[in-house]
């Protein structure tokens, strides 16, 4: 199967306006004790990233997979702003972020960026009303009722508002930690490994929900997974391997990505 390189970084797109998310040459080095250094030198220095450049558009779904120690947690903790790279740069829509203050970066996380972890990483002692909205309480945002009161209802935890987490199942923990993740109508939603909590059929309704709202409504979801079948969810795949996207899969199905992981692990 052939594949291609990564959609090499633009200023604007066809549109007029700056893609979703832009990486440019961004590396991310360690010594081996695991600090941070300044550039990559001869004494070992291990590159988690190694000039990784990838532009995802407004409105894809993008897949980064890779096995263990492949740099996609690294990838995706940078590109969300969770770290910085140790050089290159990142934009999300247009905003460098490595020249952004603390302060100013988490301004942008809670306003522009939504996140959705495995494990969920929803408040216990909140019902699912108050963590769905409490990112926009933490920015400050007002809450615009109707885009809540339709995303509840798209998501299909409507008539679960004023349950607590253990209350729920982990596909109705999932699914309001995506409708959490999208409160603040985020310029890209990253998602971490969403699915590895769960059971294979909910996985699948969660899977159907990301796309679904890619499909229908635009949003922009970059999703990092070790599992060919998830990946294939997406428009296209950024296989990570050693700190470099190894391939670039558009439409993959789940066997051409498992084939390609193989291959991977044969090295």
């Amino acid at each position: 199967m052939s594949t291609l390189t990564a959609p090499r970084p633009s200023a604007l797109t066809e549109t007029g306006r700056p893609p979703a998310l832009l990486l440019n040459d961004v590396t991310k080095t360690y010594d081996t004790r695991g600090a941070r250094l300044q550039a990559v030198n001869s004494t070992g220095a291990h590159a988690a990233l190694d000039r990784v450049s990838l532009e995802v558009r407004r409105g894809s779904f993008l897949a980064v997979m890779g096995p263990s120690g492949s740099g996609k947690s690294t990838l995706l903790h940078c590109a969300a702003g969770l770290d910085t790279p140790t050089s290159g740069e990142v934009r999300i829509g247009g905003t460098e972020i490595g020249k952004l203050s603390e302060n100013q970066r988490t301004r942008l996380r809670r306003s522009r960026i939504g996140f959705v972890f495995q494990s969920y990483n929803l408040l216990p002692s909140l019902t699912v009303e108050e963590n769905l909205t409490l990112p926009l309480r933490l920015a400050g945002a007002p809450a615009d009722q109707r885009w809540l009161r339709d995303l509840v209802e798209r998501v299909g935890i409507a008539d679960l508002l004023h349950r607590r987490p253990a209350e729920l199942s982990g596909g109705q923990q999932q699914r309001a930690a995506i409708a959490r993740s999208l409160a603040a109508r985020p310029e890209v939603v990253f998602a971490d490994e969403p699915t590895g909590a769960l059971d294979l059929d909910t996985a699948t309704e969660v899977l159907d929900l990301l796309r679904e709202l890619v499909d229908d409504s635009g949003q922009t979801v970059v999703m990092v997974t070790h599992d060919p079948a998830a990946a294939a969810r997406a428009h296209a795949t950024a296989v990570v391997a050693n700190g470099r996207i190894e391939h670039y899969v558009p439409g993959a199905s789940a066997a051409q990505l498992a084939a390609i992981f193989a291959g991977l692990r044969r090295r």
